[in-house]
């Protein structure tokens, strides 16, 4: 069953080399960050976790836990933290899921159902598991992305849509595009002018369906 913006994420026990825990408790909450590869020991994929520790302070500014997600077991992941941690120069500290069972690629919609591991497989079999989800206190998924094997992950995306989902729901406010902290939101057609003006001051209307204004400070 695919999983989709605004739906609940499945409240799955999962293992990890940190331990067991149940997904829901571990978001508490929190904001959470959950990115997903398709084995251990790839290029792509060492360059990637090493990034998202080397952002470990910019996650903690944001109230946001990340976790990984690989198709290994938890010995795999230990050894590949030394990995990650040398070429990265950071401190991995989140937790990877063991999930060699395909529970979590299944129940994220990352593998189809009758999908199963082989001996002997490559990445190329789990391709399709290389994706990042980012989910509210509310346990619902707010956004999702998906990249090829090829392509490694712009981090430094994943950090401004953070930001954006973050603003949008504390604000009630839409971000337009390229947005940045600091830049103007976009206020939703539902506010009036009358409610608009009281709760933003002044504002720029570009076009009847399109205002703009700074976040009050």
């Amino acid at each position: 069953m695919s999983l989709r913006i605004n739906d609940t994420i499945p409240d799955l026990t999962v293992e990890t080399d940190q331990g067991s825990f149940g997904l829901h408790d571990w978001i508490g909450d929190s904001w959470a960050i959950l990115f997903s590869h398709p084995k251990d020991f790839t290029p792509v994929c060492t360059t990637e976790f090493g990034a998202v520790a080397q952002l470990s302070d910019e996650w903690a500014k944001r109230g946001t836990k990340v976790i990984g997600v690989s198709v290994d077991g938890v010995e795999e992941h230990k050894k590949w933290k030394g990995d990650i941690e040398s070429s990265s120069g950071a401190k991995a500290g989140f937790p990877i899921i063991a999930d060699s069972g395909l529970e979590v690629s299944k129940a994220f919609d990352m593998l189809p159902a009758e999908a199963y591991m082989s001996d002997g497989r490559t990445p190329n079999d789990s391709a399709t598991v290389r994706a990042v989800f980012i989910i509210g206190p509310d346990k619902k998924l707010k956004l999702s992305m998906t990249y090829p094997m090829t392509v490694g992950r712009n981090f430094a995306e994943v950090v401004r849509a953070l930001d954006a989902l973050q603003t949008s729901s504390g604000h009630g406010v839409a971000t337009p595009a390229n947005w940045n902290v600091g830049d103007d939101v976009i206020i939703p057609a539902t506010v009036s002018d009358e409610d608009a003006k009281a709760k933003f001051g002044s504002f720029e209307t570009v076009l009847p369906y399109l205002r703009k204004a700074a976040l009050p400070k």
